[in-house]
């Protein structure tokens, strides 16, 4: 026991010094524990294949196509109508919704659902996402308002019914629930103001150098010179190649990518033909054009007219008209030595070396996007380049040549897949109803872990090395490090020890002493034990001591199951604090001073208010 508790000791000074990454000291811990013989090696590894931790890593695949599709900032935008530019209401917002969503969805589920859009809206409002992440997290284990929100309120109320008592309703925790929510609103609301301010400058710092996409398009004037041609079913282009229809020696255009659109899955009833699949293909020599694709030219509105009209093609001019799905743009700018200086863009091959187009060249303080295949280049041009994300990539292998500026595959990660919302959100949906619903017999974890998987199949992400990208790996190791530390505090038996010791001692001082020692014993060790495991040790414990006093012991119980789920000052003590710890940039001592006076606040008017609701 005495060694369990110092490894649990020396643990938590650790991750309050934050000297190393949490999850380098929870895999510590775990060692520690494997070499003092304390767990063997199925117990300590027990975490990893933890369905909770399983469901975590697929709730960042879901979580991350949210924010690929764009989902994210749709529904981020809709809300933000309700709270304008006021951070006031930007907070209360996200309480409010998180805490009443957490009623009826797993808490776990809730926050990775919320995170991208929360951080959204935080961008959009120009707020710190440190100030809205934590509260976020805490308002989903805020809202037990029903008897499905968290694992220990169904262990009180199964520790009921196996003592024949009645058992609870759905919505017996509701006025529990909504006290827990307007308690914790009012005190997170100065809490997060006064505390999560120290590292809004270095968010501002760490801000991400170089030019976004729509910055370049705007910068070298692309936006003017794009217009839009639609191969029609009477178009004599159909079946030529682009190197047939030469048209950047007949017309002086450049085709920038050739667009089809696909509608591949059957429309929803009311919502029109939305779910399409998009392709987009730079124009190189050997693509052939075929009836309904979309050509992109860079040129003179006259000069594409001319094109248009000899094609039988239909023309619009719509903005830049660009996205950015499959293709990109990127500047990179020609050193002395490299050997395409003093060569025509003509001669460059950098179509059929690199599958590059050069849309623009920048020099000095002159753009140059007409006559480009004429233009000589010089050392220190800096020029516009527009291909595949991969291709764009593999430039910055050839660093003889030329410098690429900025990081063109950190934007690429930023590409939204816009017209995949429609299917990204039915796919989201489908997950919560199969979680929430009882008579759909599917497991929680196996809903998302379908989800995940369908994100992935139906395209919502790059690549599946995207989606792996999504999942917080430290979160995940901290988490699955940490469970097994429970097994060791039961197996040693000293979370007993301490759960009996306190107990007995506030017994003889009445019934209301009785509950507030059940009460932060229980808090006490959900800080270093799950919530379900903490609930599972201390709810008998709680219905003894009510039989022992005399008294009914559903207040206790219910002491137990809020105190389990109110635990805000560590990180690793619910699933929600961890998974808000990297995108938060949040620290252990971040939790301690926001979390511990929340954690003391619940506890105190729980403590009055229970007796009241549920009498002795």
């Amino acid at each position: 026991m005495l060694f369990t508790l110092t490894v649990l000791a020396v643990t938590a000074l650790l991750f309050a010094l934050n000297k190393v990454r949490s999850d380098v000291v929870a895999l510590c811990a775990l060692i520690a524990l494997l070499t003092g013989g304390i767990l063997s090696p199925t117990e300590a590894l027990s975490g990893f294949s933890n369905p909770v931790v399983i469901m975590m890593a697929g709730l960042f695949i879901v979580g991350g196509a949210i924010v690929q599709t764009g989902l994210a900032k749709m529904v981020s935008s809709r809300l933000m109508t309700l709270a304008g530019q006021s951070e006031l209401r930007l907070f209360l917002l996200v309480m409010l919704v998180t805490g009443f969503t957490g009623a009826f969805i797993s808490n776990t589920g809730t926050v990775a659902l919320m995170l991208p859009i929360v951080v959204s809206m935080a961008n959009t409002a120009g707020v710190s996402p440190r100030r809205l992440l934590m509260p976020l997290a805490f308002a989903s284990s805020l809202g037990i308002m029903t008897l499905i929100s968290t694992p220990p309120n169904l262990v009180i109320d199964e520790t009921l019914r196996e003592a024949g008592r009645p058992g609870l309703s759905f919505f017996s925790f509701l006025p529990v629930g909504l006290i827990c929510l307007a308690v914790g609103t009012v005190v997170l609301l100065p809490l997060s103001r006064w505390l999560l301010k120290d590292k809004e400058a270095s968010d501002t710092a760490n801000r991400r150098q170089g030019k976004s996409l729509g910055q370049l398009v705007r910068e070298y004037g692309i936006a003017e010179s794009v217009s839009r041609a639609v191969v029609g079913r009477s178009s004599q282009v159909i079946g030529q190649s682009i190197a047939e229809l030469d048209i950047r020696q007949r017309y002086g255009l450049t085709v920038l990518e050739v667009r089809r659109e696909r509608s591949h899955i059957p429309p929803f009833v009311g919502m029109g033909n939305k779910f399409r699949d998009i392709s987009q293909t730079l124009a190189t020599p050997d693509v052939r054009l075929q009836e309904g694709d979309i050509v992109y030219l860079s040129g003179s509105e006259e000069q594409a007219a001319h094109f248009a009209k000899e094609g039988g093609l239909t023309l619009s001019f719509e903005g830049s008209g660009l996205d950015f799905y499959n293709i990109g743009m990127a500047e990179i700018v020609l050193l002395r030595q490299s050997k395409f200086v003093g060569r025509r863009l003509s001669e460059s091959g950098f179509r059929s070396k690199y599958s590059i187009n050069v849309l623009a060249v920048r020099r000095g303080n002159d753009y140059i996007l007409d006559n480009l295949p004429n233009v000589k280049l010089q050392a220190g041009d800096v020029l516009l380049i527009q291909g595949t994300w991969p291709n764009i990539g593999r430039l910055s292998n050839d660093e003889e040549h030329w410098v690429v500026l900025g990081q063109p595959l950190a934007e690429a990660a930023r590409v939204t897949f816009d017209y995949k919302a429609p299917l990204a959100a039915v796919i989201m949906v489908g997950m919560i109803c199969t979680m929430v619903f009882d008579f759909i017999p599917v497991a929680p974890v196996t809903a998302v872990l379908g989800a995940s998987v369908l994100m992935i199949l139906t395209g919502c992400f790059r690549s599946v090395e995207a989606a792996y990208k999504t999942i917080n790996w430290e979160t995940i190791v901290l988490i699955a490090a940490m469970m097994p530390m429970s097994v060791a505090l039961e197996k040693t038996g000293a979370s007993d020890y301490v759960a009996q010791t306190l107990v007995n001692g506030l017994g003889s001082m009445g019934s209301l002493a009785l509950l507030a020692g059940i009460y932060f014993t229980t808090s006490l060790l959900t800080m270093f034990i799950s919530n379900t495991a903490t609930a599972v040790l201390m709810a008998p414990i709680a219905l003894a001591s009510a039989q022992s006093a005399a008294i009914s012991p559903v207040p206790l119980l219910f002491a137990v199951a809020v105190s389990a789920s109110m635990c805000f000052a560590s990180p690793f003590s619910t699933p929600p604090n961890a998974l808000v710890m990297k995108a938060g940039r949040y620290t252990f001592m971040d939790y301690v001073r926001v979390g511990l006076p929340l954690q003391i606040v619940i506890g105190i008017v729980m403590t009055i208010i229970l007796p009241l609701l549920f009498p002795f």
